[in-house]
């Protein structure tokens, strides 16, 4: 008898428990749905929020408060001019969301003639549409953003296999990299309740290069030894004179020495010792405190451009670098400093193209010393800074290179007298132009 007992009321309690464990399992699976059925709608809730965000125009959204505040108040309160004026407002959404019914197949391909100009050149880009479908396509409305402006264009409407050009200017009144694009398209209505647009052309990038100017060959002898000593190796291009020689198929063109060609009848070349020190650094501050204004710091960058670039002509080994800047979140002071490309002139402006002043890069000194980590075999250093740069400040940056590097301060400030003068062992050029880096090396190299 007991044992039976105890039998149901183990049944019981089992029984009990599985009604426990199904009813926690279906409370379990219903939060679980819920959760899962929030989650979803909230995503369609965000897409649909996205779409209509890329859709409705500021104005759009007001005319949509205005259509639902003017009916709710007419219908509550009995003011038909409140009801006349929401069925207006929802009429007038309506006829603009038909503006942006269909799909329009367009082919649309942005071009540019050249990617690198001079500040100040005419920069013409063009934008082409055609017609890919069988059918006629309605016009459309194409822009393009140019760096912080936009340019806007009316495409008619084309018939199948159409095109349709339009040409825009780049404005390069500054140097700088100018993003062009991405083209889009645009349909909207003519109040502007409604606006799609639809991306086809990648962006592209301008280049405008600073300004520079042809200052004279061999300008590195403007301090003497510059070049080093002379070796046996015989070479092509070089800086120390050896003999002349009959041309040979490779050799340059520029090396051809004409009144020794006139006398001989045939063609003559120069033949130059190789030496062990034809290696240029051009330093260029970017810290916003050595310069007094924005004019100085283009001058130093047209300054320095123009050196980089004879350097190539010249065949020399050139070495460019800029200041870094020291990140925000840094506790103290980085030393590193920028390298710009010399693999050809395009490359090295293409870099000086995208600098800029920063106050947290390194200041003319502190560059300096970075800079004279990888001086080894340097010949001579061209320092460029602003008006701000004190002839302290010089010295100190011209006291990290070691003894036997000539080191020459180029100080831009703007519309300054051209002056040369000496700090220590330190030569000190001040241009007011760049024509005045051009004359002042002239000049010095014919005395």
């Amino acid at each position: 008898m007991t044992s039976t007992v105890t039998r149901t009321q183990v049944e019981l309690t089992n029984a009990r428990a599985r009604i426990v464990g199904e009813r926690d399992g279906l409370l379990a699976d219903a939060i679980v749905w819920v959760v899962r059925t929030s989650a979803a709608f909230g995503k369609t809730v965000a897409s649909a929020a996205r779409v209509l965000g890329a859709v409705i125009t500021p104005l759009g959204w007001s005319m949509t408060a205005v259509t639902a505040l003017a009916l709710v108040a007419g219908y509550v309160l009995g003011w038909t001019e409140a009801v006349v004026t929401g069925w207006a407002a929802a009429a007038l959404l309506l006829i603009a969301s038909l503006y942006l019914v269909g799909r329009i197949a367009y082919d649309v391909g942005l071009t540019l003639p050249t990617n690198r100009v001079v500040v100040g050149d005419r920069a013409p880009g063009e934008v082409t549409v055609r017609n890919p479908a069988r059918r006629r396509l309605p016009g459309v409305r194409v822009e393009v953003p140019v760096g912080a402006g936009l340019a806007e264009f009316a495409v008619p409407a084309l018939l199948s296999g159409e095109e349709h050009s339009d040409v825009f200017v780049v404005p390069t009144s500054r140097r700088g990299i100018v993003p062009i694009g991405p083209v889009r398209t645009v349909r909207a209505d003519p109040i502007g309740l409604l606006r799609r647009e639809m991306v086809w052309a990648d962006s592209l990038d301008l280049f405008v290069h600073p300004r520079i100017i042809a200052i004279p060959s061999m300008s590195t002898g403007f301090v003497r030894d510059l070049e080093g000593a002379p070796t046996r190796d015989l070479t092509q291009s070089d800086v120390a004179f050896h003999a002349l020689r009959e041309y040979m198929p490779g050799d340059e063109r520029r090396n051809i020495h004409w009144k020794s060609t006139a006398k001989t009848g045939s063609y003559m070349v120069r033949q130059f010792e190789e030496t062990r020190r034809s290696h240029l650094l051009v330093a260029l501050s970017l810290s916003a405190a050595d310069y007094a204004s924005d004019e100085e710091f283009e001058l130093a960058v047209s300054a320095t451009g123009s050196l980089g670039v004879r350097a190539m002509l010249d065949s020399r080994t050139v070495s460019v670098v800029a200041s870094a800047e020291t990140p925000e979140f840094a506790k103290r002071v980085v030393f590193s400093a920028r390298r710009l490309s010399t693999v050809g002139r395009g490359r090295l402006l293409d870099d000086l193209a995208g600098v800029e002043t920063a106050e947290s890069a390194l200041r003319l000194p502190e560059l300096a010393q970075v800079a004279s980590d990888d001086a080894a075999g340097t010949s001579i250093v061209f320092l460029v800074c602003g008006s701000t740069v004190t002839a302290t400040q010089l010295r100190s940056a011209a006291a990290h290179f070691p003894l036997g590097v000539d080191v020459l301060a180029i100080v831009c400030d703007e519309g300054a007298v051209p002056t040369l003068r000496r700090v220590a062992d330190l030569s000190v050029l001040t241009i007011g132009y760049l024509e005045d880096l051009q004359r002042s090396l002239a000049k010095r190299l014919a005395t």
